[in-house]
């Protein structure tokens, strides 16, 4: 067994530096280019980052971490678990992904505590596997062709398995997966492969003593295939627990822990072991301690036969490289690290991160918010808010944004760059409200939104209009396929100068009769998806963007807005991978947006939003946020969360309309999840609504899928009309 090398990275981002991946998918999709563009432009992006890691002095490069799509794809494409329903499609791959014009996409959900999401496998009785390992061994092979020796990155089998969408049933299948994982293991054997990565980050949650045994049994039977590379297995996002010492007993060569996130404890169960020490956060933006990672590395040096030096992570979940944001302060710039940035501190810490002064540890500041209103129970709000709105049974709405336009995209670039009057395009904006507005009066929506098209994001957008926030220029992260956010940097107080919102709901609420929601996102989610200051305790930098929003919901409310959505799609998501600190967050961050949303009136209903991140697994917190209307995620899960649903107290709008993918659901299938709907919840709490917002969408497919969930509405108003006459 050769040494592992002294430094590397778990991954790195694959999107392009300058988004060349998405460029290149959505032109693969609209059919503008073919597949052998868009794998040209994939080896590019895999052979500059070689080149750039090499140049940078790292000593073992990763392969196999680019994805078209998303790596749990890959892996089920590798295991050969692709759905018979997707095999005669075109582009079987992508059918999985998006969907074809009769298939629904694969369902999309969180991964981890991240917001990346991630396809879910289909694994059951009937899923025949087989290895289809071209994908791994073309990239080890093209690495070869430049000169680089990589060590492949393959999602492991337990992960695999307990993220399918029947996590207890897939790992009845075990077996015929680790055949697969013994075949894939002679394979790279056979090409000389010295490292093979298994990536393992399901073992940092609570796991039960039959997943236990199920991934001793796993490790000690690929550890004993007779030819084969060493085994590095790589853990991320927590700490190991109960699984650490089980792990350590298989014959695998290397372990890969994460203290960043985990904890310095139980390491003497390593002995012997190879340890890949992640001690750069792939996750933050914040430059490394040099004392806090050398205190870890030598903590892991009494313990371990030999100690690399590594990212907690991958670094998907950060932006390319700090020296891209000139726009930035300077004082601010110099804390940061992004990709490139963290590489060279590993680096350097792989020749020098042993020596160092023990870290000083000093408490963070705490701080008491102060008290707020509280809002009247629920049935005083709901009844003040009937009399007051009026709607009709099975009210239809959208989750906020509409299409956004190229024109429109094309004319924010260019006020930002000084070439296009900002009064120009503020007339832009105030021309796609009213056509927004329009078209929802024509399809016959009855709560109507502004559409948004003056956002560019729903966090960066108001991190722009907050104090305590920068933004970047170039620093895209991916969140699924081709889609890609700006995380804003929160690195100070937080304060609201002057009203955000307000101007473009009040033109909205003059353009029509009907009600017009107020858009805003939640603290939750506002600092979940931005990158966030390591001084402060989350809590008390959430709280302080509640009281920010708090400010907005009484501005709109006074601005005659009698419907306000705060949206938390990451309240579920931020939730910690153990129970043991889950109902502490839950706590604190049920309180948080109850703040937020404290001042308004009980005629004002608050409408929240969540979407792909398992929310049934927290229902008692939705509830507790005490929002009038909870519109959340359900076409694509194939309304799993109608299971949990029964004794939900408050109005509930279950998604009807996937929007993450091309296709228009037919008037049938939406009256289907509708009759679903309406036999778990009595109709008067029931909303319609699609999964999401329509920003990734063209007004073509929003307009035909719209136009089938009024219909599909009207027949199921016109069948409760009729029984409620009998």
């Amino acid at each position: 067994m050769s040494r592992f090398p002294q430094s590397t990275v778990l991954g790195y981002p694959r999107i392009g530096p300058r988004r060349e991946l998405k460029r290149a998918l959505e032109s693969y999709w609209d059919g503008r280019t073919g597949r052998d563009e868009l794998d040209r432009v994939g080896a590019a992006i895999r052979a500059d980052t070689w080149r750039r890691l090499d140049e940078l002095g790292l000593a073992a490069l990763p392969s196999n971490t680019f994805s078209l799509y998303d790596q749990v794809l890959d892996t089920a494409v590798l295991l050969g678990a692709v759905p018979e329903r997707y095999r005669d499609a075109a582009d079987p791959y992508f059918a999985m992904a998006r969907g074809t014009d009769g298939v629904a996409p694969l369902r999309m959900t969180k991964w981890f505590d991240t917001n990346y999401h991630y396809i879910v496998p289909e694994v059951g009785p009937e899923t025949v596997f087989k290895l289809d390992a071209a994908k791994p061994l073309a990239e080890l092979r093209q690495a070869r062709e430049l000169g680089f020796e990589t060590r492949p990155v393959v999602i492991g089998p337990i992960t695999f398995l307990l993220l399918s969408a029947d996590p207890a049933a897939a790992l009845d299948r075990l077996d015929d997966v680790l055949a697969c994982y013994e075949e894939l293991l002679g394979a790279l054997a056979a090409e000389g492969v010295a490292w093979v990565q298994l990536d393992e980050p399901a073992l940092v949650a609570d796991r039960s003593p039959a997943e236990l045994a199920a991934v001793r049994a796993a490790y000690e039977r690929l550890g004993g295939v007779a030819a084969r590379p060493a085994l590095f297995v790589a853990s991320y996002f927590g700490h190991l627990g109960e699984a650490l010492p089980v792990l350590a007993d298989t014959p695998v060569e290397a372990i890969g822990v994460d203290l960043v996130n985990g904890e310095v404890d139980g390491l003497a169960a390593l002995a012997g072991k190879t340890v890949v020490a992640g001690v750069v956060s792939g996750r933050e933006v914040w430059r490394t301690a040099p004392e806090r990672a050398a205190h870890a590395l030598r903590a892991v040096r009494d313990h371990a036969a030999h100690v690399v030096v590594s990212t907690s992570c991958s670094l998907l979940h950060v932006p390319y490289d700090v020296r891209d944001e000139p726009d930035l302060d300077p004082e601010l710039t110099a804390r940061l690290a992004f990709a490139e940035q963290k590489v060279a501190e590993v680096v350097e810490l792989a020749r020098t991160g042993f020596d160092g002064p023990e870290p000083v540890t000093r408490p963070a500041p705490q701080s008491r918010p102060e008290p707020v209103e509280q809002r009247s129970p629920y049935e005083v709000r709901a009844a003040a808010q009937a009399a007051h709105l009026r709607l009709p049974v099975l009210p239809i709405t959208t989750i906020g944004s509409f299409p956004q336009t190229g024109e429109l995209r094309q004319a924010r670039a260019a006020t930002a760059a000084g070439t296009l009057a900002t009064e120009d395009y503020e007339r832009l904006v105030e021309a796609e409200i009213e056509r927004v507005v329009r078209l929802q009066e024509r399809l016959g929506l009855d709560v109507l939104v502004h559409g948004e098209p003056e956002r560019n994001d729903m966090v960066q957008y108001f991190a722009e209009h907050l104090d305590g926030f920068a933004v970047t220029r170039n620093g895209w992260v991916q969140s699924y396929g081709s889609r890609c956010t700006k995380p804003p940097i929160l690195h100070g107080d937080v304060a609201r100068p002057e009203p955000i919102t307000v101007r473009w709901a009040r033109h909205a609420g003059s353009l029509t009769g009907k009600p017009v929601k107020g858009m805003l996102t939640g603290p939750v989610t506002i600092v979940a998806w931005s990158f966030v200051r390591d001084d402060l305790p989350l809590r008390e930098v959430t709280f302080q963007v509640a009281d920010a929003v708090r400010e907005e919901v009484r501005d709109l409310e006074a601005a005659g807005l009698s419907i306000i959505q705060v949206d938390e799609p990451a309240l579920r998501e931020l939730l910690p991978l153990r129970r043991a600190g889950q109902a502490g967050y839950l706590d604190w961050a049920v309180a948080a947006y109850r703040r937020a949303t404290s001042g308004a009136g009980d005629s004002t209903q608050i409408h929240t939003h969540l979407c792909y991140s398992d929310a049934g697994e927290i229902l008692a917190a939705i509830d507790g946020l005490d929002a009038d209307v909870t519109t959340i995620e359900s076409a694509r899960s194939g309304a799993r969360i109608l299971e949990a649903v029964g004794s939900f107290g408050r109005g509930l709008g279950p998604g009807v309309y996937d929007i993450h993918s091309p296709r228009v659901p037919s008037g049938e299938e939406v009256e289907g999840l509708l009759r679903r709907t309406l036999a778990a919840l009595p109709a008067e709490r029931v909303w319609v609504n699609p999964d999401c917002g329509l920003k990734t969408r063209t007004y073509e497919q929003v307009e035909a899928a719209l136009a089938n969930v009024v219909a599909a509405t009207g027949r199921l108003r016109a069948e409760l009309t009729s029984r409620s006459a009998r």
